[in-house]
């Protein structure tokens, strides 16, 4: 079964070392919260809000060891008002987890997108 696992982060400031340490922050969290392995992903998509140019979050996937992961960058819609300094991530993984069993991750400012889900994230995922 193909199961899509949702997350995202917030950076500090627009540099590429904070973009790749979040991004890298962010998949381990998603990885180890769903218990699935670099050759489990079938694709990832990342996204960053327009104030993020200084680095692909890609990067940091690859420097993870999932080279042979097809990954894809792009921006979001940019819209007024909306979670600024902002990755996104969608995780495709061949699971044989039901949909209620995958635990989407929400971190840092992040977590205001769906206090819904972030609130039942386990303690220590807050990623302060």
């Amino acid at each position: 079964m193909l199961r899509g696992i949702r997350g995202a982060i917030t950076v500090d400031e627009d540099r590429e070392d904070a973009v790749w340490s979040s991004t890298r922050e962010l998949l381990q969290s998603m990885q180890a919260q769903n218990g699935f392995a670099p050759g489990d992903i079938a694709s990832v998509f990342f996204s960053v809000t327009p104030d993020i140019k200084s680095a692909f979050p890609a990067v940091a996937a690859r420097a993870m060891g999932w080279d042979k992961v097809p990954l894809l960058c792009f921006q979001e819609i940019d819209v007024p008002g909306a979670l600024v300094l902002c990755i996104r991530v969608l995780i495709h993984v061949n699971s044989s987890k039901s949909q209620d069993e995958i635990k989407h991750v929400y971190l840092k400012g992040a977590r205001s997108l769906r206090t819904d889900l972030a609130d039942n994230q386990p303690p220590g995922s807050a990623g302060s």
